[in-house]
């Protein structure tokens, strides 16, 4: 695929569990992908983008993996058209003891979601292992296992431990011999031959899980390049404290802090979050550990993540230069809400949140977070390739950082409310680097319809705050090049193409509305630091199939606005 920043292109970020297809079960999956594929073609997109994907835990956040390497099964489309080894009389008994009106609606139900494709992907496992005719799937088989053996090995071993330990993935609970991959291996020499057999058999089918799952992928893949739309994935910051990576190389991690983000003033979600900032629960990476073998994990990471992907984001990239920590599990959080610094290090030994390696409060500290985020990127974009690699910028931003990306032409991320010249105004879209991806909002972000109302509600308040609204908004209507628009008037209609029409306007390479700020829906689907099953459980109300006719005259807008910029 061509992807040249000479040429600009507009995308779309959607959520894939958000999604309902002609098949899901209750989750987006690849087929409804391959259905938004089909429709982004075919109305001016040519970039679709997608949350992170691999393999998550309990808590189901799309950014907290129980592998940096595996597919998450829920993604997988588990119809008989899609998954050879199923017949349709097994989907029909096995879906009919599921109630598909209930997972259908609504929320995502994880749990639910998760025990039907179990089910299925049972289902198929048996009837591949009874062999069914087909040789040539086997053979298929065998070089998925080989191909993918430096990860793969350890990963089904944890994920048959997981199961064998009911899905408690704290490692600390585990028996020291299950801890880690080095002990596990040694542990499974001591077992019976039943009962190595057992676990072997469990193993074969995480590793069949993950075939089904990378094949689908890959097919996805080839539909998006057939049809010119890049396919872009997310790289997660972190990984899972008791997954598959911890498990697999414990060295090259750091359990004793937890990565995060200091307080800002944008995100106001909860007490804790307004006073310390976010806690991921993330350990940290060992970097003078991972220099030593070449950064081997993340060359791997990256080349099993482009076999699937034309484009990569990298989540908080920030974190490559210096990365803001916890001395403090998510879990005991609460403890600290409103305690001052010298209480919360009474608490801790005397150790607080903080940057490591080390903050930018002294030109040697700076210089050595620009050269340590310098050398991290390269590692990662060498490994997928120039300009396929989009580096997530935002947040309290070094002034370093940027040169760094510009020299290595890498983009990063404008959001208009955000982009300021030195006297504070809004910089003009059409001044915005090239090499550079605009959007309103990400998936962090209230929808840009209910930021709108928002502002105009403060018009009414009077004083600072009205000010201060009023000049968001005039700000906005001016970066889309309508100050002519009274800020009080409403968002649905006009306002709206109007400053969708300014991203489009813009000098970036690529611009990627949120699929709810395209058609203007309020629908908003993570609130940072928010816990509960609000977060990564929405659902577009309509499936892929009626966008086209539910949003006929946004669309028709879009396909011209999209050619009268010049980005098809």
């Amino acid at each position: 695929m061509n992807l040249d920043p000479k040429k600009k292109i507009a995308g779309v970020l959607v959520p894939l569990f958000a999604l309902r297809g002609r098949h899901d079960l209750g989750i987006g999956d690849t087929e409804s992908l391959s259905e938004v594929i089909e429709w982004a073609a075919g109305n001016g997109f040519r970039a679709v983008q997608i949350l992170p994907v691999n393999e998550t835990g309990g808590d189901h956040s799309p950014y907290n993996v129980l592998s940096a390497f595996a597919l998450d099964p829920s993604t997988i489309t588990t119809h008989p058209s899609w998954l050879p080894e199923l017949t349709p009389g097994d989907y029909r008994v096995i879906t009919e003891r599921h109630d598909l009106s209930a997972l259908r609606s609504g929320p995502v139900d994880y749990a639910g979601v998760k025990n039907l494709k179990r089910e299925l992907l049972e289902a198929a496992w048996k009837r591949f292992q009874q062999g069914d005719g087909r040789s040539g799937r086997s053979k298929l088989f065998t070089h998925f296992l080989e191909l993918h053996a430096n990860w793969l090995a350890d990963y089904t071993l944890y994920r048959a431990l997981l199961e064998r330990h009911q899905g408690n993935e704290n490692l600390a609970d585990w028996p020291a011999e299950h801890r880690c991959a080095a002990l596990a291996r040694n542990w499974l020499t001591t077992l019976s031959a039943k009962e190595k057999a057992e676990i072997e058999e469990r193993r074969g089918f995480f590793a069949f899980v993950q075939w089904v799952a990378f094949s689908q992928w890959s097919a996805v893949a080839d539909l998006a390049g057939t049809l010119g739309v890049a396919l872009i994935g997310d790289v997660p910051v972190g990984v899972a404290a008791g997954g598959a990576d911890i498990f697999a190389s414990p060295g090259e991690f750091d359990a004793h802090r937890s990565c995060g983000a200091p307080a800002e003033k944008v995100f106001k979600s909860d007490p804790f979050t307004e006073q310390w900032g976010q806690n991921w629960g993330f350990p940290l990476y060992r970097w003078e550990v991972m220099a030593r073998n070449n950064f081997i994990w993340w060359r791997r990471r990256l080349r099993v993540l482009r076999s699937v992907f034309h484009m990569l984001r990298v989540d908080h990239a920030l974190g490559f230069f210096r990365i803001y920590s916890f001395p403090w599990p998510p879990q005991q959080n609460q403890e600290f809400i409103d305690l001052s610094p010298e209480e919360a290090a009474a608490k801790t030994g005397g150790l607080l949140p903080g940057f490591i390696d080390c903050d930018d409060s002294t030109p040697e500290n700076s210089a050595h977070n620009e050269r340590h985020g310098e050398v991290l990127l390269g590692v990662l974009d060498a490994e997928i390739g120039n300009h396929r690699l989009i580096a997530e910028d935002l947040g309290q931003v070094s002034p370093y950082v940027r040169p760094v990306m510009a020299r290595m032409g890498l983009p990063g991320f404008k959001i208009p409310m955000w982009e300021r010249l030195p006297d504070f105004s809004m910089q003009p879209g059409t001044s915005y680097d090239r090499i550079s991806v605009t959007t309103y909002a990400t998936h962090d972000h209230a929808p840009l319809i209910t930021q709108w109302k928002e502002w105009q509600a403060g018009l009414s308040h009077g004083g600072e705050e009205a000010a201060g609204c009023r000049k968001i908004l005039s700000e906005l209507l001016t970066f889309a090049n309508r100050p002519d628009i009274d800020p009080a008037t409403p968002f649905e209609g006009e306002v709206h193409r109007v400053l969708l029409e300014g991203l489009l306007a813009s000098n970036s390479w690529i611009v990627i509305p949120m699929i709810t700020d395209l058609f203007g829906s309020d629908q908003r689907f993570n609130v940072p630091g928010a816990v509960g099953s609000a977060n990564w459980t929405a659902r577009i109300e309509d499936p892929v199939q009626d966008w086209n006719s539910h949003h006929k005259s946004q669309l028709l807008w879009w396909r011209d606005a999209v050619t009268r910029h010049g980005r098809l």
